[in-house]
């Protein structure tokens, strides 16, 4: 392998094709015309632009990706995260076009992809499941029969895709129906797919994960557990390895159940299978990530593994290094995502300039970002900015590393999650380790972040006080540029 595509943008594409770089191999960015002047297009060895700002005018152009690799000679793709990584489509028009896909095959992809089909592969290996249905549920009525015999609350899921979307809670039967259509109905628009089915709906569980790797010849190892609590909307903000609830022995059931979900569907590459698990450390399978997780960088934090350079390895056909035996942790690491988001208002996406940034340093300290000073955060893309990543010999140390790189990474121009990250590393309920994904719903108020900074009020009205010296002649521009057919969200504030 000589040269590898990488068919991503941002900081996942800078993270692929630095261990590449390493390895000795070249790398070909591809980029849409909104990212021209991203760093990761000056980084890669070949560049090209393969269409307009929309996604699906570019990053999901699985045809010209494929046309710019043999057009540049490449001999693999990396896929990344989010875009193609999970499109089972696309790796096996990789495999017909003569490449290699950094990555599962396509049975693995399509059949891990069905949430349906994933619980049926995964029964068969005793692996724990919420109790529910393992095949799609098509009428309202077969459904109410179904939530009598496992007991509401029930959780309606769709089938294919994630993210939260297709998704509903029902508390009796009365909602079911009605609940049932909008799951559907979302679950169509958003994945192609209505399929739709019932679980028992777990109110306060945690969200755990293991990462594991396999290899083309059968052998697989798991690299322990990440703590994914903390959500907003069904997302990630900040994960931690290992998690701070697990026993010795549950971790262990839990990696061999997920090696057991491997196999089931002959799976090779880097993989993250995802459990739910209840106040009493019960564990339930919940669906397998068939790629490279966004917050990865915490696991190999704490096993000293490069997970991309294993991935380009597995690809090329070579045989695990080390077995499970030989993998240990190594201390605790913390990932905090920093988005351009406003927590003090729902955690809405903000976007506008870079005019300062100034990413941490120091020891234990690691920064996966994409952007740099002077930027501009597009609208058309996920929102996040960086991955701020710290490691350290224990929880608490860790904690406090993460505080301290905080307080040392400075942007101004845009809202971020910096401070949620600040304010939830250090609140009660996160240091004791008795948390669930209700964290930000439970605790959380925007006011409390006011509470972090004592120069918030005095920066509140100084800013009040500019907002309305400003006023008419914002509103003046607003008018116009309304009346010209421009869409509010790009009157940012400056």
């Amino acid at each position: 392998m000589q040269k590898i595509l990488v068919a991503n943008r941002g900081e996942i594409a800078l993270r692929v094709m630095r261990t590449a770089k390493e390895m000795g191999i070249k790398t070909v960015a591809v980029y849409s015309e909104a990212d021209r002047n991203m760093p990761f297009v000056r980084y890669a060895d070949e560049a090209v632009c393969i269409g307009p700002a929309p996604s699906s005018q570019s990053y999901l152009r699985a045809d010209k990706i494929i046309q710019v690799a043999k057009e540049t000679g490449a001999d693999a793709i990396h896929p990344g995260y989010g875009f193609l990584s999970e499109n089972a489509g696309f790796s096996k028009a990789v495999a017909d076009a003569g490449l290699i896909f950094i990555g599962p095959s396509a049975y693995s992809i399509e059949m891990m992809g069905s949430k349906i089909a994933a619980k049926q592969a995964a029964k068969k290996f005793n692996v724990p499941m919420v109790p529910g249905t393992e095949d799609p549920v098509t009428n309202a009525a077969e459904a109410i029969e179904i939530a009598k015999r496992i007991g509401f609350p029930i959780l309606i899921k769709a089938s294919a895709g994630g993210g939260g979307k297709g998704m509903r809670v029902v508390n009796n039967a009365e909602e079911l129906e009605e609940q049932m259509r909008m799951a559907k109905s979302e679950a169509l628009s958003a994945f192609g797919d209505d399929a739709v089915f019932i679980e028992k709906y777990v109110g306060a569980p945690r969200h755990i994960e293991i990462q594991l790797l396999g290899d083309q010849h059968g052998n697989y190892v798991y690299l322990f557990e990440r703590e994914c609590s903390v959500q907003r909307r069904h997302q990630k903000l900040i994960e931690e390895a290992p998690s701070s609830c697990l026993t010795v022995d549950i971790r262990k059931a839990m990696g061999e159940s997920a090696v057991a979900v491997a196999r089931s569907c002959n799976y090779h590459g880097a993989g993250t299978v995802e459990f739910l698990v209840d106040e009493n450390l019960n564990y339930y399978f919940l669906e397998m990530n068939t790629r490279l997780q966004v917050e990865h960088c915490v696991s190999e934090m704490i096993t000293g593994i490069d997970l991309v350079r294993e991935q380009i390895n597995i690809a090329r056909g070579e045989k695990l290094s080390f077995s499970q035996e030989d993998l240990k942790i190594n201390g605790h690491s913390l990932e905090l995502r920093v988005c351009a988001e406003d927590p003090m208002n729902n955690f809405l996406p903000d976007t506008g300039k870079l005019e300062m940034y100034q990413p941490p340093k120091g020891p234990g300290v690691r920064v996966d970002d994409g952007y740099e000073q002077g930027q501009d955060i597009p609208i058309f893309y996920d929102p996040m900015i960086a991955k701020l990543v710290v490691h350290a010999a224990t929880r608490d140390e860790a904690i406090e590393r993460l505080c301290r790189a905080i307080d040392e990474y400075y942007i101004k121009g845009i809202q971020t999650t910096l401070s949620f990250g600040k304010w939830a590393v250090r609140s009660e309920p996160f240091r004791s380790g008795n948390f669930d994904t209700k964290f930000i719903e439970k605790y959380f108020k925007p006011e409390y972040l006011m509470e972090e900074n004592p120069e918030g009020e005095k920066v509140a009205a100084l800013l009040g006080s500019y907002v309305w010296s400003k006023e008419k002649t914002q509103t003046a521009t607003a008018t116009t540029a309304t009346s010209n057919g421009v869409s509010n969200w790009k009157l940012k504030r400056k």
